[in-house]
Formats: structure tokens, sequence, C-alpha cells
């Protein structure tokens, strides 16, 4: 007997493949093109972000060729306020947020999953690249394609009503079968940057909601560096874009170690002072097995992972690091790992 699923289809290929294999699979797919722009003229055209009035044309032509019925669900308000208005927010705050992250929690597996189920549907399928066995989330087969830490947020209970069909093939084959299927989107190209920020300029689109005043750029010792228009423009461990009056004593490059948005400074050093081993975080979310061999975390999107121990205390998640690790930002998802399968994540505090 097959299940009633809502495919969400972006317009690229991933979820038109996704939503063909589980139209194939006998169950009985609706799909869905989620309209998260207020304005989709306003955004970018071509390939880069999920809501171009293009995307909609695109995912509408894939449900056709599949075969299922099709339809827009206007999700823009929910976009603007959960995902916008939280990245800008945590910027204002001196953290570093990830926007697709907080998508998939409060849009894709909240908002959708939630109307889904009022309508009577069984699940939520996706074109994201990770496994779901036995509503466990694991890694995808393809490392350099793995989605698993984006999803790493979501609940059991969201987990339970999930598919990804795609964990099992890379991204090569996807688009191999999308050709082979007839999916006029077999070639498009990947998405990538922020889908909201049209041009990819992450510090002008926070000046633009933001506004921007200038402030100081510190060395370790306290000392004035440079200037700069907004602290909310540079994330902890950038290198680029400092615009530092001179150089530091022996030379080498210097990072961003900090950022205080009351006193609107910033405070850069050698890529040593960025080391960190110790991490806390706060919301922690378990959602995998209780399995403690093979610890690993990851601490950004496509980031490097580091062999750990953690320990759960007040609600917080504190975490030891096998080796140091650069360039972890408050505000990013620390998502935990039992060889390739998620246990748990939390949202990183500080680290030291």
């Amino acid at each position: 007997m097959g299940m009633r699923v809502l495919a969400a289809m972006s317009g690229g290929v991933d979820s038109a493949v996704a939503a063909a294999r589980v139209a194939e699979a006998g169950h009985d797919v609706t799909g869905v093109h989620l309209a998260l722009s207020a304005n989709p003229q306003s955004h970018r055209t071509g390939a880069r972000g999920c809501c171009t009035v293009e995307d909609s044309r695109d995912a509408r032509r894939a449900a056709d060729v599949i075969g299922i019925p099709f339809y827009i669900w206007d999700m823009a308000e929910r976009f603007q306020r959960d995902v916008i208005e939280d990245f800008v927010a945590e910027y204002a705050a001196g953290r570093t947020p990830n926007p697709c992250l907080r998508c998939n929690e409060k849009i894709k597996f909240a908002a959708v999953l939630d109307r889904a189920l009022a309508l009577g549907f069984d699940a939520v399928a996706t074109g994201h690249h990770a496994r779901l066995l036995d509503g466990v989330l694991s890694r995808s087969v393809d490392p350099g394609k793995d989605q698993s830490y984006v999803l790493g947020v979501l609940t059991r209970e969201q987990l339970s009503h999930a598919l990804f069909p795609l964990g099992d093939s890379t991204k090569a084959e996807v688009r191999e079968e999308a050709a082979r299927r007839g999916l006029t989107v077999a070639d498009k190209p990947d998405s990538h940057d922020i889908c909201f920020i049209a041009d990819g300029d992450t510090r002008g689109f926070l000046a633009g909601r933001l506004g921007s005043a200038e402030g100081r750029i510190l060395d370790e010792s306290g000392e004035v560096v440079g200037s700069h228009q907004g602290a909310h423009g540079f994330t902890v461990g950038q290198r680029k874009g400092l615009r530092i009056d001179r150089p530091a004593a022996d030379g080498r490059p210097r990072y961003v170690l900090s950022i205080e948005p009351v006193s609107n400074t910033v405070t850069v050093g050698p890529r040593s002072a960025l080391e960190v081993t110790s991490i806390t975080c706060l919301r922690p979310v378990w959602n995998g097995p209780s399995v403690l061999d093979d610890l690993t975390v990851q601490l950004r999107a496509h980031g490097e992972v580091y062999g750990c121990r953690f320990e759960e205390a007040g609600g917080e998640l504190r975490i030891e690091l096998d080796r140091p690790a650069t360039g972890v930002a408050a505000g990013q998802a620390a998502v935990l790992y039992s060889g390739s399968t998620v246990i748990g994540s939390a949202t990183i505090a500080h680290a030291a």
C-alpha cells in the first residue's frame, strides 16, 4: 500500500528526480513548489536560488513529465519572518547564522510538513542528499554533496515523516537519471549562495537592513589597526576584505577573532588565535541513536569533521575536540555523528 507523499520541488534537478523516484515506487505523489519571495522578479535569475519565476516553471514542467499534480504554495511571509529576519537578527547580535539550516527547520519541515499532515499526506519528500534508515539520518553516499549537516536540526518526529530518495546516489547518477527520464533540468547548475541575496553581496544586504556605522578594528592588544562600516559585515575566521591600515609585526595575515556588536568593534589576530578545542552549545536536539562510538562533530556546512567527546549538563552541550578547529562561529550548528549517522545537533554559543 503506497503512501500519500508531498514532494517539495524547487525547480532543480535533485528535487525533480526525488519526486520521480517516489512516484515510480508506487506512492500517491503531489508536487509542490514553495514560493518564498514576496517579489520573485527581485530574486536572481538563473539557477542560484530557489525562488525565481523560472524555478517555478521548471518545477511545473518536471511534475508534468512525471505525471503528478502540481501546486504552488506561497510561504513568502513565513520565509521572511523565520529565515530572512532571523538571519539579520543573528548578524546584528554578532553571530553567524546558516539560513539553509533554518529554512529546513522552520519552513520545509515545520510549516510545510504541518500543512501536509493536516491535508492527509503521510510524508514530505525532498531532494536533499542524505539517507534515512528506519527514521535515522545518515550521510549521503556522495560525500561531496552530503547535506545531512543542514538537516541535523530536525527532530525524530519530523524525520519520521520525511523521505530523502537520493541518499544512495551520487550527484552524477542523479543527473544521468534526470536525462534518462526526460527531465529538462538534467543540466541545470546547482543552486548555491544564499537564495534571498540576489547578487551574493551579504555585506551589502546587511548594510541595507542594519545600516552602516563606522567602528574600530582592534588587534589582540586592543590597539586600533583599522576601521569598518559595521561589525555585522564580518564573520569569525574571515581573512579577506578586512582593510587593515597596517600589517602585523610578523607580516602574517590576520583573521577575525571576535565580533562585538554593542561596541561595534571587530578584533583581529593570527590564525593560531582562532584555534579552539572546547565548544559550548545551546538547544540540543537528539534525533539519532544513543551510540557513543566513533564520535565526530561537523561545525559548518561542508566543513571538516573532528573527533570529539561531549557531555550535556543544564541544557548546555559541551564538546571537546580531539584537535583544534579554526573559524568556529557562534550561531552555527554543531552536528554530532557516530560514523556516518547523525545522533544530534546544537547551536554553537561560544568556543575556547
